[in-house]
């Protein structure tokens, strides 16, 4: 890899007195897609958090394009380009979708006009009328809402936490050719915190497996399924029906 889009480096976290992330480094470059897997709480989501700057580490370094933001707030990292998804797609349920994006556009200056946010929707084949309202939107299109707004400011990373949650098999493939055009077309680095594996056979580039705030393996989803201690923290094993 050249030099990384975004990375971190031996970042820890403690909560409540108890170790949450234990020296977790990666690094991703653009057009990447890199998969994060683990039980639950494997600290995942803590991960998360830390990144996009809600929560500061107790140790470690985070780097955007070079340059050291651990000391950055959440909304100084999203201004340099470092977009977070959740695992709800919660959006203002008695704003309008036009009256949503109208808000994204100017959330901060530069404002942003409504072309922007019309290039935005037509990446991620938002098929809605302006005048819905969000609350009857289903997942699906919540999402493509919030990825909309997130890409009119032309983010160079996402941090997707479970995208595919709530999405039918139909679904799912619709996202992941969203995802496709997001990583090698725009040439967006795509951080996926994902339990459909076959969601990140098709998109991850590398997958990284976490346990206990740790991580304990990284490479090919094919590599890593092999790895007798991702078994073991991970799947369960029968003899009979294989990996679930």
């Amino acid at each position: 890899m050249s030099v990384p889009i975004f990375s971190c480096r031996d970042v820890a976290l403690d909560l409540g007195g108890r170790s949450i992330l234990r020296d977790i480094s990666l690094a991703i470059g653009p057009g990447e897609v890199l998969g994060i897997i683990g039980p639950n709480g494997a600290g995942k989501t803590s991960l998360f958090e830390v990144l996009s700057g809600r929560i500061p580490p107790k140790r470690g370094a985070i780097f955007h394009r070079g340059e050291n933001i651990t000391a950055l707030p959440l909304h100084r990292r999203a201004r340099l380009g470092i977009g977070r998804t959740y695992q709800t797609p919660v959006v203002p349920e008695d704003m309008t979708v036009a009256q949503i994006l109208k808000a994204a556009r100017q959330a901060y200056k530069p404002y942003l006009t409504p072309d922007d946010s019309e290039w935005g929707a037509g990446l991620v084949e938002l098929r809605v009328p302006g005048s819905a309202i969000a609350e009857q939107l289903d997942t699906l299109d919540r999402r493509k809402l919030l990825l909309t707004c997130l890409l009119m400011r032309r983010p160079s990373i996402l941090l997707m936490d479970e995208p595919a949650a709530g999405l039918i098999n139909s679904e799912i493939d619709e996202f992941d050719e969203i995802m496709r055009v997001l990583a090698k077309e725009l040439n967006i680095a795509i951080v996926l915190i994902e339990h459909r594996m076959e969601l990140l056979d098709t998109i991850a580039d590398r997958v990284m497996v976490m346990d206990a705030g740790e991580l304990i393996a990284e490479g090919s989803l094919e590599d890593i399924l092999r790895n007798p201690r991702v078994k073991a923290a991970y799947f369960e094993i029968d003899a009979t029906e294989g990996v679930h």
